[in-house]
């Protein structure tokens, strides 16, 4: 039963390809094993955790040279860095609530399908007794999807940071996470303003006044952007101030639900986004179930030889993902 106090873990472990570290200690320790157990809840990592009496949060969380007690207890710390950098990711995504699926893939180069549909396309006519069923093409795009690597570089000495709390190192590679989403955030908006240089960039509404955003205008996005649904809308700081200033953003009822739950009314029913990298001048109206994919290669990547080494002057944690357009319309921008 107890076999995850048995496992030796080594450098050879993060080589594995298309898995963590956590992936592989999986494999040799499943979590199905632990069911009504004490241990129940903990993954493969986490019981590693606890084998070796580290504590990497709350009051009583150990010092970073806990990692450093034994050889396989530092080849754990790669992965706790890596770990708490994608938590970090994940506190400031909203990169799930504007693509519509996410493709994970081994190498560098991707090419993405699409379909161009007419309007005449898009209306399903009636097909006559032995006449010939309309097609849609799905086709390869001709451009790659770019990939982008975006990262920070740990720099530190293990003698500055063996007697630092874990969970305060915890909320420094939180950080680095943040920064690493905000810029992928930033790529995921250029790419359906531009598009993905496949000739695919999104339409543009203009404003009834310049510099300012009316309840009209939302409306008007919502036509344009028909027959896709406008369930998501991009909105920079400035806008996010004049959309939710609106007269009719400030109805009673909905005051009442936000002191309420915390839940801001939403334009139109759609979900309301902050994006502070986006410029002034801009909003964007998405169908957010078909208007982008996110390409990853790899998960977040860590100078695992360095790190085991205690070695973390200059260390590279990064993630390389990229974006692509899925239909052409499914997205506009309302400039003011």
């Amino acid at each position: 039963m107890a076999n995850f106090e048995n496992i030796t873990i080594e450098k050879g472990m993060y080589q594995a390809k298309g898995k963590s570290l956590t992936d592989v200690l999986e494999s040799l320790d499943p979590s199905a094993n632990y069911e009504g157990t004490s241990l129940e809840g903990l993954d493969a990592f986490g019981r590693q955790l606890k084998r070796f009496d580290i504590k990497v949060s709350g009051s009583g969380s150990d010092c970073v040279e806990k990692f450093f007690q034994t050889s396989n207890s530092a080849a754990l710390f790669p992965e706790y860095v890596s770990r708490a950098v994608k938590q970090g990711m994940e506190q400031a995504d909203i990169i799930p609530d504007i693509v519509a699926t996410v493709t994970n893939i081994d190498g560098m180069d991707y090419r993405t399908v699409a379909s161009t549909p007419s309007e005449d396309d898009k209306s399903l006519k009636l097909v006559a007794e032995g006449a010939a069923i309309p097609q849609t093409v799905v086709k390869t795009q001709e451009n790659l999807v770019k990939l982008h690597k975006r990262g920070r570089m740990l720099v530190s000495s293990y003698e500055a940071l063996r007697f630092q709390r874990l969970d305060l190192f915890t909320v420094t590679l939180n950080q680095i996470g943040a920064y690493i989403r905000r810029a992928q955030l930033k790529d995921a908006v250029d790419v359906l303003v531009n598009g993905d240089g496949n000739n695919n960039a999104c339409g543009t509404i203009a404003a009834t006044t310049t510099g300012a955003i009316t309840y009209a205008d939302l409306v008007k996005l919502w036509a344009g952007l028909s027959p896709y649904e406008l369930n998501t809308i991009l909105a920079p700081t400035d806008a996010m101030q004049q959309i939710l200033s609106l007269t009719e953003m400030k109805d009673s009822v909905a005051g009442l639900n936000f002191q309420g739950t915390g839940k801001m009314v939403t334009p139109l029913g759609a979900n309301l986004l902050h994006a502070p990298s986006m410029g002034a001048g801009k909003i964007i109206g998405l169908d957010r179930n078909c208007a982008l994919e996110m390409v990853q290669a790899g998960d977040v990547v860590t100078d695992y030889d360095k790190l085991i080494d205690r070695q973390l002057e200059r260390a590279a944690i990064s993630c390389t993902a990229g974006f692509a357009k899925i239909f052409k319309e499914s997205s506009k921008a309302l400039t003011y």
